[in-house]
């Protein structure tokens, strides 16, 4: 029987394997996306305030890229490549230097490497321990790395560590900024690496976000980015930053620490970095650092031309100066004051994160959970982050036009109104 898009799940519900998620909270047929709006089989419109978990920054279905993809197709250019020289990928690297590196001071190399997150900090994993000659790494806190054995380890959710089979080996955690009234982390960090029975090995690297995108939004200060950095040089390890949700724009600079004043030896980066939502995973690193040899850390897919191409063209559409990252500033005070509207509506509620990568702790998972459930009935996919899902999180392409913007950020207010019963 042919499927019946509008209606039928038992395609997914017998065939797809219980490891599906996303789908669980929003129960419909996906059919068409444009911009910042999404289409089911029964012509339904969404408000998409998910993105593909910040996959889809520039939107859905970008008229430039999709036209520059469609041409390349159309004259028969490479799509996979493993890591041949190809003119796309020059093309790319040459765009990346001169667009994103150069005006930031930053003389790193490319690594391509398989197309997900969760390799990119495997591959930042294995430069460390090479480069430095040590096994430890130093994690944080509610911090979210991926689910591939090396990246697990460092990954801080006990649900998804539980997913392994075994206890992941090889990282030691420390308390993220804020977690803990009145501990100053960075000096305990300081404190716990001199202290030759602090019990803490002498780490290859101290591996952060700056923002703690599935951890709950949890946003570092300035001093505690910039002190971490002071402790690994201090320490002999390497300062890698994981800007894999948290970069292209999403917290206003197209790196989430370009503001802070550090210089990170290795930065990852995946999700958005391609533009077009198309595979595509990316290792920076510190010329100094580059010490693995050919393959020695590979990936079939590290050739991905597609995903150069439209990378390419949307670091020079967005990126070639610093008008859209002004945009970028004035649409996250608009998010900023709806989501203080929602605080409001309850009890101890608070705002979290920084830019166009906001949310509010609403105090409860349930209570999060039920304010989404009811966007998803008026037309708006948002989801909930944190240790107990409790925050009410915003991932809006950075595109959204303000009108669609606002639009969306009325369903959700009116969602938290009918929760709170106010």
């Amino acid at each position: 029987m042919p499927f019946d898009k509008a209606n039928d799940r038992t395609i997914f519900t017998q065939r797809e394997s219980d490891a599906r998620s996303y789908c669980r909270g929003f129960d419909t047929v996906f059919t068409e996306a444009r911009g910042s709006e999404l289409f089911d089989a029964d012509g339904k419109r969404y408000i998409d305030f998910l993105a593909g978990c910040s996959s889809l920054n520039y939107g859905h279905n970008d008229p430039d890229m999709k036209k520059a993809l469609v041409d390349h197709l159309m004259a028969d250019k490479l799509g996979h490549a493993l890591d041949f020289h190809t003119d796309t990928k020059g093309e790319f690297i040459e765009v990346f230097r001169d667009l994103i590196l150069r005006p930031r001071d930053m003389d790193h190399k490319l690594m391509f490497i398989g197309p997900t997150g969760a390799n990119a900090v495997e591959a930042a994993m294995k430069i460390a321990r090479k480069s430095t000659g040590r096994q430890n790494i130093i994690a944080f806190t509610n911090g979210f790395h991926g689910v591939t054995m090396g990246a697990l380890a460092a990954t801080g959710n006990g649900y998804h560590r539980g997913g392994a089979g075994m206890m992941p080996q090889g990282v030691t955690r420390m308390p993220f900024d804020g977690y803990a009234e009145g501990v100053d982390s960075v000096a305990l960090l300081d404190q716990m690496l001199s202290d030759a029975s602090g019990g803490v090995d002498a780490p290859a690297a101290i591996i952060m976000e700056t923002v703690q995108g599935e951890g709950g939004l949890n946003a570092a200060s300035p001093d505690f980015v910039r002190g971490v950095e002071a402790v690994a040089r201090k320490h002999g390890a390497l300062f890698i930053i994981d800007d894999i949700q948290a970069g292209c724009g999403r917290t206003g600079t197209f790196f989430s620490f370009e503001e802070m004043g550090v210089k990170p030896d290795i930065v990852t980066m995946a999700k958005s970095v391609s533009g077009m939502g198309l595979p595509m995973a990316l290792v920076l690193v510190r010329p100094e650092h580059d010490v693995m040899g050919p393959a020695e850390h590979n990936g079939t897919f590290r050739g991905n031309t597609h995903a150069f191409l439209t990378a390419k063209t949307a670091i020079e559409k967005f990126w070639a100066d610093n008008a859209f990252q002004r945009q970028l500033a004035d649409k996250a005070v608009v998010l900023t004051t709806a989501l203080q509207e929602v605080a409001e509506m309850f009890d101890g509620a608070f705002l979290k994160g920084r830019g166009l990568m906001q949310g509010v702790d609403v105090g409860t998972g349930e209570r999060a959970s039920e304010i989404c459930g009811r966007c998803f009935e008026k037309g708006l996919v948002i989801e909930t982050s944190g240790n107990e899902d409790q925050v009410v999180k915003v991932l809006a392409p950075l595109t959204t036009p303000d009108a669609i913007f606002r639009e969306g950020l009325d369903i959700l207010i009116q969602s938290a109104r009918e929760v709170a019963g106010k």
